[in-house]
């Protein structure tokens, strides 16, 4: 607000820069006007740019030809976006971002679930955007380098900020890839709480839609949700098990609006989009071992979850979540005496 104050009080950022203490205390303040002085009188911005090349590090400010357009249209843009990767393999303007967002403590479920969502997505070329935190944000990226899709982190830290720690290695992974690493605050800034909850605005600002797949009812996710709302886009949920408290944001957002999904058509459905005909692979080249094994078990007779894990000797949950996995592809269903059977299809 303050820096829309000065530009329309200047005409230009570099007029207000090297206006008079007098003229921008009037604009923004005596307090932050004084402080704003004092950086000027000490800031090198040639030495910053060289600081910048050396990292290798873009910044995109608000007029820049590759600023993602769809940042200009929220209520709160980032002043400039500083960038690691590749940006010639990203075009803000024509690749369709698509938001997955979670809790930082998924079940089984939920990262299964992460996976097969993010990796048909990525295979059809939507551009994967989370925030690398632990847990659903990591899953995703990995999701999409795992099937050579292309991935956007945004961070509530410096570009050259690892947090946290233990995602070093997917941070590498990301840059090494030509994928890209993004924030709004500047290199060398560490983490403070509040700079999360101003990343999940962009996370929601750049893409066409959010994916929620796991969280509590006071989970920091439905942040990200509340500005997709304001932002005016489109949010996404898969239904979950009502026995689990990481269930209770995607169920309580289907409650309260958000569209239901089982599979990438329902996503693509709401954007009008349709998959390229290809040919069909096998059953078999479409499951895991587990849900292979399971799909087999199902062939010749209808079964219980409890026979299945009798017969396979697995835990009665395991079971259950490879079951709704299974349910959500269209490979099985249930019938009327309440027994799992192959879908039709097949």
């Amino acid at each position: 607000m303050r820096l829309k104050a000065l530009i329309s009080y200047f005409g230009s950022v570099k007029l207000a820069y090297r206006s008079s203490g007098d003229e921008i205390r009037k604009i923004i303040g005596g307090k932050i006007g004084d402080r704003f002085i004092e950086f000027r009188r000490k800031f090198n911005p040639l030495k910053k740019l060289e600081e910048l090349k050396s990292k290798k590090i873009n910044v995109l400010h608000q007029k820049h030809e590759k600023y993602p357009p769809q940042l200009n249209q929220i209520e709160d843009p980032p002043i400039c976006l500083y960038i690691k990767g590749d940006l010639k393999r990203f075009d803000f303007k024509k690749d369709f971002l698509f938001g997955v967002v979670g809790t930082r403590k998924p079940t089984l479920y939920g990262e299964q679930l992460t996976k097969m969502f993010v990796a048909e997505l990525a295979k059809i070329g939507f551009v994967i955007v989370s925030g690398m935190a632990m847990g659903i944000d990591a899953l995703s990226h990995r999701a999409a380098i795992d099937e050579n899709g292309r991935t956007i982190a945004v961070l509530g830290c410096g570009v050259d900020i690892v947090y946290p720690g233990v995602n070093r290695g997917l941070y590498g992974k990301i840059i090494e890839k030509g994928d890209l690493v993004i924030s709004e605050f500047p290199p060398g800034q560490f983490v403070i709480k509040g700079l999360f909850i101003a990343r999940n605005r962009i996370i929601s600002g750049l893409s066409r839609g959010i994916l929620v797949i796991e969280g509590s009812k006071d989970s920091g996710t439905l942040i990200t949700v509340r500005h997709a709302a304001e932002q005016g886009k489109e949010v996404f949920a898969p239904p979950s098990p009502l026995n689990s408290p990481m269930s209770e944001a995607p169920n309580l957002l289907i409650k309260t609006g958000a569209k239901m999904v089982t599979c990438i058509e329902d996503i693509l459905d709401e954007f009008n989009l349709k998959l390229t005909p290809h040919k069909k692979q096998s059953i078999e080249s479409q499951l895991t071992k587990e849900e292979l094994i399971i799909f087999e078990k199902l062939h010749n007779q209808p079964k219980l979850a409890d026979e299945i894990a009798i017969e396979t000797n697995q835990a009665i949950e395991k079971i259950l979540n490879v079951l709704s996995l299974l349910e959500i592809k269209g490979v099985i269903e249930k019938n009327k005496e309440g027994k799992y059977q192959t879908s039709s299809i097949f």
